[in-house]
């Protein structure tokens, strides 16, 4: 099996291999890294090193290392490069001669991500995998990890059927990919022989790939990018075995190893921490709009499954293989549970400070438009910040730092705010038709033991019991600094 990672989504993956399945041969495993020396480091520190393998490393005890030895390899590397960077080795034609599944999990998750780097990884790097994965003699499918949100700004009902080629959402048409490639290059060499510094050549790339992104009918470079390498998939795969995986919003562990795992903040968790901490105090959303998220042990379930099923189905159209995993079809969440439940676990739980205090929260203020968001934001920061200019310009420049820092700050806000914008007001409803029919043939092909040791169906998730005694908690231990 070879993998390409991304995120944690196969840091998951790796551990449940390995603790369910510990029968498998070789996780082929590439990491960006100079060298091989270097991609095993990597490795020990950002997968094995991780507590999510504690119960893995309870269960071998000594003999965790020599498992990870003879079931991982480590493959330096970089899928932004054509034939992955891997180089003319015994390495890369042992791949070739014994890999029988490969996952693309690869990806770059930055909403503002440099046009360029975006192209690079979730694009042109899905090519690069599927021509590789057809060099594979005994390959029995190809995994590719998406996002659902390549859907852009779709409302309603949005269903699992493939992207194509030129396919927008607004109208707009003669979408090339080749086209996009060679724009980002040439806006690159342009900046360079412009003579620009490294900054102003990262935001004005980021700048072309949002841009692009809108023009097409996307809200930002990641998903229009992904959108692209899935039809490039179509576009390349043949008659090779492949399935796609669209999950939602993933978060931190219900079950699998153990409840509340989670590395990072991302999406909806940066918001959480900052209102535990207490920083937060305002949001901006429908407070009815509803959230659709999904714990990382159900994704990686759910894509094991996938796998299984799909196998060896050469020639399947690959719109019967789509699955989105997500929750808001069958066990929706919305915007205001989510402010009741961390307000009630934080009011129980405060955060206790560096500094040994609690810290007390009150109830969140939910912004419900972008008109109310740009009043709180003009009342409670912009008078105050004008205030202090007339004070900085009485006084010589006095506050000027502060001035300059607070314009960033709030340039910066309206800015995220911005780009997020879309998925505080989604209004679609992800179906689950196809990822259905999988949960089906787990139950009707595998035991009932099976059926628990990889669930991933949303109904079973209690959210209130979920968030304020699991994701709420593992959020404090995890992540809170």
């Amino acid at each position: 099996m070879f993998m390409f990672p991304s995120f944690n989504l196969y840091i998951f993956f790796v551990e449940k291999v390995l603790r369910v399945q510990p029968k498998v041969k070789k996780l082929y495993l590439l990491l960006r890294a100079w060298d091989a020396h270097a991609a095993v480091l990597r490795f020990q520190n950002e997968v094995t090193g991780k507590e999510l393998f504690r119960v893995l490393k309870e269960m071998w005890g000594e003999n965790f290392s020599s498992l990870i030895l003879e079931k991982v390899v480590v493959v330096p590397g970089d899928i932004s490069s054509e034939g992955l960077g891997i180089g003319d080795s015994d390495l890369r034609y042992e791949i070739w001669d014994q890999a029988d599944a490969i996952i693309n999990f690869a990806a770059t998750t930055r909403f503002e991500e440099r046009y360029d780097v975006s192209l690079g990884i979730n694009t042109m790097g899905v090519k690069h995998v599927v021509n590789f994965a057809k060099r594979c003699s005994k390959l029995k499918v190809l995994v590719h990890v998406s996002t659902a949100y390549v859907c852009g700004e779709k409302e309603g009902l949005i269903k699992e059927t493939q992207y194509e080629m030129g396919e927008t959402l607004n109208g707009v048409t003669g979408l090339d990919i080749d086209a996009e490639v060679n724009l980002a290059q040439s806006k690159l060499g342009e900046l360079s022989a412009m003579g620009s510094s490294p900054k102003e050549i990262s935001m004005a790339m980021k700048d072309l790939g949002l841009s692009r992104a809108r023009k097409y009918g996307w809200p930002n470079t990641d998903v229009f990018t992904k959108a692209m390498g899935e039809m490039l998939v179509g576009q390349l795969k043949g008659d090779l075995p492949v399935a796609i995986s669209r999950p939602t919003i993933v978060i931190g562990t219900y079950k699998e190893p153990f409840p509340g795992w989670i590395e990072g903040v991302r999406t909806i968790d940066s918001v959480l921490v900052g209102y535990g901490k207490g920083k937060v105090t305002c949001f901006l959303c429908d407070p009815k709009g509803i959230i659709d998220m999904i714990p990382a042990d159900m994704v990686v379930n759910s894509i094991i499954a996938a796998m299984v099923a799909n196998a060896g189905r050469y020639g399947r159209p690959l719109r019967e293989a789509i699955y989105q995993v997500g929750s808001s079809l069958e066990n929706p969440i919305r915007y205001c549970q989510v402010e009741e439940f961390m307000n009630r676990h934080f009011s129980k739980h405060p955060w206790i400070n560096k500094e040994g205090k609690a810290v007390i929260v009150g109830k969140i203020k939910l912004l419900s438009s972008m008109a109310s968001f740009q009043r709180h934001m003009a009342l409670r920061y912009l008078l105050w910040l004008k205030g202090l200019e007339v004070a900085n310009a009485a006084l010589c420049n006095f506050f000027q730092g502060t001035c300059v820092d607070m314009n960033r700050k709030i340039d910066f806000m309206m800015r995220l705010i911005e780009i997020y914008r879309p998925y505080l007001f989604f209004q679609g409803v992800f179906d689950n038709m196809n990822t259905d029919k999988l949960r089906a043939s787990v139950r009707e092909n595998g035991s009932t033991s099976d059926e628990n040791i990889f669930n991933f169906d949303p109904k079973s998730i209690d959210w209130d019991y979920y968030f304020r005694e699991i994701h709420l908690v593992g959020l404090v231990k995890y992540v809170f600094k």
